[in-house]
């Protein structure tokens, strides 16, 4: 039966280490980058997003970035999927 379930999205929200946190710009406005997405594609494949919020402070729009291609940020998000992977894995149903 479980086969036969279309799971249409698998995704995680993974707060940034500040020592790896990073700016970035949009629209002439500057954002800390604090928060990944990252989502499991179909082929098993992982994607993902950063989000954040302006330099200049307030809530900002909601704006995705991409990430930079870092070897420890790929680890970050590597160790953020074997992690949710577990806590799925160990859920105890309903509350």
């Amino acid at each position: 039966m479980s086969g036969d379930l279309d799971v249409s999205a698998l995704a995680i929200n993974v707060t940034i280490p500040e020592e790896l946190r990073w700016t970035d710009t949009r629209r002439d406005e500057a954002f800390t980058l604090m928060t990944l997405n990252v989502r499991l594609l179909p082929d098993g494949r992982l994607a993902v997003k950063a989000y954040g919020r302006p330099v200049a402070g307030g809530r900002g729009a909601y704006v995705s970035f991409p990430v930079p291609d870092r070897p420890e940020l790929a680890d970050l998000v590597a160790r953020a999927a074997d992690r949710a992977g577990t806590l799925w894995a160990a859920h105890r149903g309903l509350g």
